[in-house]
């Protein structure tokens, strides 16, 4: 049975390693009209499946760092207000085709993480049934359209990635993470509403074979999309991996968030209106200069302004 599991969905493990619930209040009609599910059988070691296969997903690949390591490199964070989240209008409404195969993403969660998969159309994009192996609960779910049972679970919640640096991206990184298949999971339903959008300090998979991978995975996302973790949400995910020592990371390339773009550079700045030319004590300045300061041939700094008793301008101290 294993082995015929490793065969139908090495790629959907894969990149279903460690997933998460949408936020509550926020999925969408075609995640409550349910997905695949993954047989109760032991979650798939990452280690095991190939990273060379073409049918890998963006993002999923292995780096062989070890997903503590990665944890100890995220920033350390208060949860951020989550004023002006909006699922749709901030992550983007309805589901993206990532991969540009026309097919979108959650087609090809459902698809990726279901065995016996039967479709609806001939170009095999639309799935219309299939059975799920749960990695949340570990029970199996025999799927079809519009029975509510399987839903596409973001691993790291929308309103968390809100709230933990989803603010700073922009609208296409933030509908690219929306998106990303290695952020997505086809769940049981009912544990996918049961998490919403709590972190790992909040909610933990029924399933505790998969919990090693489910936080693998988003610390994963959280590192790939610049976003923090809360010192709560740090220490459970170390007292998971604690187990699995050994357990990797995915292997991602960070993004730089839009709003981070503003100069880096380590030089000293400069005072403000600070004149380059030596300027001589006393000596008349011009309007276009009033309120710059400059400096003397012995280094003192002189302001061009006016006194009390004097309206002209001059470099004065």
């Amino acid at each position: 049975m294993l082995r015929r599991f490793l065969a139908t969905v090495s790629v959907s493990a894969l990149v279903l390693v460690g997933c998460s619930a949408p936020e509550t209040g926020t999925r969408t009609t075609a995640e409550a009209s349910g997905e695949p599910a993954i047989a109760s059988v032991q979650p798939l070691d990452l280690d095991l499946v190939s990273t060379k296969s073409k049918a890998v997903k963006p993002g999923a690949k292995l780096d062989g760092t070890k997903a503590l390591t990665v944890l100890n490199t995220l920033p350390v964070k208060g949860k951020a207000p989550a004023t002006g989240y909006n699922r749709n209008t901030k992550f983007g409404n309805g589901w993206k085709d990532f991969d540009k195969d026309k097919c979108d993403e959650r087609q090809e969660a459902l698809s990726r993480d279901m065995s016996k998969v039967k479709f609806k159309d001939k170009k095999k994009c639309t799935v219309a049934s299939g059975t799920l192996n749960d990695l949340y609960t570990g029970r199996q779910i025999n799927w079809k359209v519009k029975s509510g049972s399987v839903d596409i679970d973001h691993v790291v919640a929308l309103k968390n990635a809100w709230i933990s640096g989803g603010q700073q991206l922009s609208q296409a990184q933030r509908q690219a993470l929306a998106n990303d298949p290695l952020n997505l999971i086809a769940a049981d339903a009912s544990a996918n509403r049961q998490k919403g959008d709590k972190n790992a300090a909040e909610w933990l998979p029924k399933n505790k074979s998969f919990r090693c991978q489910y936080v693998a995975t988003q610390i994963s996302v959280k590192k790939k999309y610049a976003l923090s973790v809360t010192s709560a949400e740090k220490k459970a995910m170390s007292k998971v991996l604690d187990s699995c020592k050994n357990q990797k990371a995915a292997k991602v390339t960070p993004i730089k968030p839009a709003g981070s773009s503003k100069s880096t550079t380590s030089s000293k700045p400069k005072a403000p209106g600070t004149v380059k030319v030596t300027v001589s004590p006393g000596a008349f300045c011009k309007g276009a200069d009033k309120g710059k300061r400059g400096k003397s041939k012995a280094g003192k700094t002189y302001t061009c302004k006016s006194s009390k008793s004097e309206s002209r301008l001059r470099w004065r101290v």
